[in-house]
């Protein structure tokens, strides 16, 4: 007879691997949190600030949409994972910024990113070259947008520190 404690093991393995695992193989990247500093960095190397629109590109915990509200910045996360978009929301919630930091449920190819001028982003390499293409078309000249790790394959970063590069739209380095 099973146990108590290996039940809620089992119950607890299969929700991560499903979750964490076989759902973002075929919807998106893996999840992978960026380390705490990276996040609060990528924040500050948006140069969000009052009056700004920024977004996370796909959100994982929310602790770049929280670092970029902290700034003043009116925040938005996607985050197609339900699991992590719960997590977010109540990582939001226990920051004391609902209002300020805001988590969306789905996709982050299908909404117009125009309203937003300070972009993050931390994805697999698959994925920089459509993204690109994206913000190229619905960014405004001059928006900021910096990643972590994966580079975009035609732009040149104005800033590089460490794994994170920051570009701007229609700027040559």
């Amino acid at each position: 007879m099973i146990t108590l404690a290996a039940a809620v093991l089992i119950i607890v393995t299969a929700f991560y691997v499903a979750f964490f695992v076989v759902f973002p193989i075929g919807r998106g990247a893996v999840f992978f949190p960026s380390i705490r500093s990276h996040a609060l960095r990528m924040a500050e190397l948006s140069a969000a600030s009052y009056g700004d629109m920024a977004v996370d590109l796909g959100s994982g915990d929310g602790r770049v949409v929280i670092a970029l509200a902290r700034r003043g910045a009116e925040s938005h996360g996607y985050e197609i994972n339900p699991a992590l978009v719960l997590l977010s929301r109540w990582n939001v919630r226990r920051a004391g910024l609902r209002g300020r930091a805001h988590i969306h449920w789905g996709s982050f190819w299908r909404p117009d990113l125009s309203a937003f001028n300070a972009v993050t982003v931390f994805q697999g390499s698959f994925i920089m070259k459509r993204l690109e293409k994206k913000l190229l078309r619905e960014l405004a000249p001059g928006s900021r947008v910096v990643s972590d790790y994966w580079a975009f394959p035609n732009w040149r970063p104005e800033v590089t520190q460490g794994t994170l590069s920051v570009y701007r739209v229609g700027h040559a380095p």
